[in-house]
């Protein structure tokens, strides 16, 4: 059966390859993200099966927009969007300054998802799956955007348990260090990423395939039994029992 399948950010890094993957298995795939430009480039370059959707997904308004676009139930939504605002916000000094990194932190990576999934949740199909990109720093650290995607780990507990009575799972992955993106927006220390890798048991750093797979894996009927988890695909940099 051919699903439908929502990616936000879906037009570079992690989320392309998301989207990427479910392509290649024969679903139609809808990536949304702020950049037209690269939006349009992705889906053309990932094929007709893909289709660009520009929307901010901070953005009430613009995300009620882009659901209205789409056609019948969705089976898998993706909250890939978001990362480190800290990259992209000067300092601005004092609790101003402290109060705009957080808010633009939480906005990004917390309430981008819960925008889109409460906006979906009448839109997804019985059976289907929510996954949501978090990250290691949920786990060790890293200021306002660890404490984010901390959040969005703990909302996803809550999420599963609204979900499942429908038959719908929720889930997190939780992504370590992961090259071929536009994470650290090329600001990475060469020797900062060699400390990374050697943080991992595999002894190399992850790429956007390895998340992409484990995404697949949760939306799959092998699956239906997982729910309200975090999954780490980090090689052992933090590991778990």
């Amino acid at each position: 059966m051919t699903r439908t399948i929502l990616v936000t950010g879906g037009g570079t890094g992690i989320g392309r390859a998301v989207a990427a993957r479910f392509a290649a298995a024969g679903d139609v795939v809808h990536i949304t993200g702020r950049r037209e430009e690269v939006l349009v480039e992705a889906a053309a370059a990932l094929g007709s099966s893909v289709h660009a959707l520009v929307c901010d997904s901070t953005d009430p308004e613009q995300v009620t927009a882009a659901l209205a676009e789409l056609d019948g139930p969705i089976d898998v939504l993706v909250n890939n969007a978001g990362g480190n605002t800290d990259f992209d916000l000067p300092d601005q000094g004092g609790l101003a300054g402290v109060l705009a990194r957080w808010r633009a932190n939480l906005d990004a990576n917390l309430i981008s998802a819960v925008l889109t999934t409460t906006a979906a949740d009448d839109r997804l199909r019985e059976g289907g799956s929510v996954i949501h990109i978090g990250s290691i720093a949920a786990d060790q650290g890293a200021g306002s955007y660890g404490a984010a995607k901390a959040g969005l780990a703990s909302w996803n507990v809550d999420l599963a348990g609204r979900l499942g009575a429908r038959g719908i799972t929720a889930n997190v992955v939780s992504p370590g260090y992961i090259r071929e993106t536009e994470f650290f927006r090329d600001k990475l220390p060469d020797e900062r990423a060699e400390q990374l890798v050697e943080a991992t048991s595999t002894g190399r750093a992850g790429v956007p395939a390895d998340i992409a797979e484990t995404v697949c894996f949760l939306a799959s009927p092998g699956a239906r039994h997982i729910t309200g988890q975090t999954l780490g695909v980090n090689g052992g940099a933090h590991v778990t029992r």
